[in-house]
This record gives C-alpha cells, sequence and structure tokens, in this order.
C-alpha cells in the first residue's frame, strides 16, 4: 500500500481540486449564467444556488461519468499492470494540461469545454503511453471516444432544439395573449431559480467528472481507491467548483448571460431548462457532455426562436472557435506535461 503523503499523491488531490476550481470559474459560471444574464438572480444568490445544488449533483450522481473518464478512454489497468506510478503521472499531467487551458481561456472570458479539456488531455496521455510502447495505439478506446465526441455534436442541437421549442410554446400560449408580459416574466423569476437548481445539478453530476475522473484514476493504479469512486473524491471536486464560482466565475457570467443574445426571465428558464435536462440524460448514460455546448446551444434556440438578428454571431463565432482548438490543444500540453513529469523523475 503506498502511503497517502506520497508526493505524487498530494499532487494528485491539489490538482484535482485546481482543475475543479477551473470548472467552477468557467463551465459552472456558463451554467448559471443565463440566471444572472436574465436578472432572476444576482451573483450572489447562484453562488448561494450553485453551492447546495452542485454539490449534491456532484456526490450522489456523480459517480458514473467518474468511472468514463477515469477508464473508459485509455486502458489504465494495463498500463497500472506494468508500473501504477505511470498512471499516477500520466493522471497528473491530464489534469495540470486541462486546468492550464481552462483558466487561459477564463481569463479571456471565454466558455470553453472542460470536458473537451479532459478528454483531450487524458487521450493525449494514452497517445504518448502508445508512443513509447506501453500499450499499443489501438489499446485505447476509440470506440468510447467515438461515443463521447458524438455526444458532444448531438448535445448543442438536442439543447438548441428543445429550449427553441419551450420558448416557442410559452411565447404563442401566454406571452402573446396577455396584455402585460412584464408581469408574465416576473412570474417565471420564480421558475427560473428552480431551473437554476436544476441546471446546477446536472452539471455538478455530469462535469465533477472532469476534475475527479483522473484523480480517481490515479489513485486506483496507486491502490488508495477500489473500484467504487470514493465519496470523499467527489466532494473535493464538488467544493473546488463551488470556489471557483465564488471567486472568478464572474468573468465568463457575463459572456453567456448578456453576450449571446438578450436573455428575460422566459427566455433563460427555457435555456436552463433544455440544458438541464439534455445533461442529466447523459449523466444518466454514463456519457461525458459538454455542458457549455448544451448550454450555449440553448441560448442560441432560444435567441433564435426571436428571429437571426437576435443572436450575436460574432461571440457565438469566438466560442466556437474556442470549442475547436480545446482538444487538440489539450492532448498536445498533457502530451508535453507527461513527458516533462518523467523528465524530472517523479
Amino acid at each position: 500500500m503506498i502511503e497517502l503523503f506520497n508526493p505524487i499523491v498530494i499532487l494528485l488531490v491539489l490538482a484535482g481540486l485546481y482543475m475543479a476550481w477551473n470548472i467552477g470559474a468557467n463551465d459552472l459560471a456558463n451554467a448559471m449564467g443565463t440566471s444572472v444574464g436574465s436578472g432572476a438572480l444576482s451573483l450572489k444568490q447562484v453562488i448561494i444556488v450553485a453551492g447546495v445544488f452542485e454539490f449534491i449533483g456532484a456526490v450522489f450522481f456523480g459517480k458514473r461519468v467518474t468511472s468514463t473518464i477515469a477508464k473508459g478512454i485509455v486502458p489504465i489497468d494495463t498500463i497500472k499492470a506494468i508500473d501504477p506510478n505511470l498512471v499516477a503521472i500520466g493522471m497528473l499531467a491530464a489534469i495540470l494540461a486541462a486546468g492550464f487551458w481552462i483558466t487561459f481561456a477564463t481569463f479571456y472570458n471565454l466558455p470553453v469545454s472542460t470536458t473537451h479539456s479532459i478528454v483531450g488531455s487524458v487521450l493525449g496521455f494514452g497517445i504518448v503511453a502508445a508512443y513509447q510502447n506501453i500499450i499499443l495505439l489501438s489499446d485505447i478506446n476509440w470506440a468510447v471516444l467515438g461515443k463521447i465526441v458524438g455526444s458532444w455534436l448531438v448535445s448543442p442541437v438536442l439543447g438548441a432544439v428543445l429550449a427553441y421549442l419551450i420558448f416557442s410554446i410559452i411565447r404563442v400560449t401566454i406571452l402573446q395573449k396577455v396584455e402585460n408580459p412584464y408581469h408574465i416574466e416576473k412570474k417565471f423569476v420564480y421558475l427560473q431559480v428552480g431551473t437554476a437548481c436544476f441546471i446546477a445539478f446536472a452539471h455538478g453530476s455530469n462535469d465533477v467528472a472532469n476534475a475527479v475522473g483522473p484523480l480517481y484514476a490515479g489513485l486506483n493504479a496507486l491502490n488508495l481507491a477500489e473500484a467504487v469512486v470514493p465519496l470523499w473524491v467527489l466532494v473535493v471536486g464538488g467544493i473546488g467548483m463551488v470556489i471557483g464560482l465564488g471567486t472568478w466565475g464572474y468573468r465568463v457570467i457575463e459572456t453567456i448571460g448578456t453576450k449571446i443574445t438578450e436573455l428575460t426571465p422566459t427566455r433563460g428558464f427555457s435555456a436552463e431548462f433544455a440544458t438541464a435536462a439534455v445533461v442529466v440524460f447523459h449523466s444518466y448514460s454514463s456519457l461525458p457532455i459538454s455542458t457549455t455546448h448544451t448550454l450555449v446551444g440553448s441560448v442560441i434556440g432560444v435567441g433564435l426562436a426571436g428571429g437571426l438578428a437576435a443572436v450575436d454571431l460574432s461571440v457565438i463565432g469566438k466560442i466556437v472557435m474556442s470549442w475547436v482548438i480545446t482538444v487538440p490543444v489539450a492532448a498536445l500540453t498533457s502530451a508535453l506535461v507527461f513527458v516533462a513529469l518523467l523528465g524530472v523523475g517523479l
């Protein structure tokens, strides 16, 4: 049994907390940005809501996706049989690489996908392991990777279509049949508080895996975690995400909440409900999808319900570009960090 205070273990836990902080600052901020943008909740209220429901989703519903991130892409057990330390170092490299990229993106107010970041980083570690003949390139689970990538393409479309339909129904059946839509919008503030709770829970259930999946894989390789993801590992992820939202999340909240399209409580409700429904479905299916992709798709969907002119295409272009480059950047960075960590003798 390797001691808990092994330097690699300490670095893994700290890196997992750092990654969770990044997820809170960027991805959780995406999820909660619509509530702030529509005026349904203040930033302080969002932090409280997220603090409770994000944590519940992460701790009680986050195990399924965590296992996929930890062992579903790279053949961890094969590498573990050769040298458990390689798994721990590889996962440390993956967490650091993904974290560095998300920190950079958050600084520039870009809502990138933390799921893309960590999947790309884990893949980068696997490719280097294959290059060094530790595993075969064919040992990487390309079928699972294909399902994950497929879900990234489908989720924003599902979010957009569902949000478009929900808002269109609200507009046709309610907003267009009353003399004072403003009063209806005020009532939807309360409903949006409910969907804010729902989306925080959904985000925690799926995206906590981006922080603690590699952490769990490293601990498991070092015989410090059994087949079931330890509760304390999920707690670390939940706490880190809430701290990230509270300390730095305002930067991305501004992009999601105000720059893509005008958000009212009815629009915010439609976007949040659609996003949360899609994310929870994928969490149940054990697939790590991008909450960022789904939410941006949903916001675009409610924007398009008001006509193409209601959507700022230049902002969307920047967001999509950041999505496209995330996987290769994360994979390359992870490969370089992994080689560097091996070089310094960890």
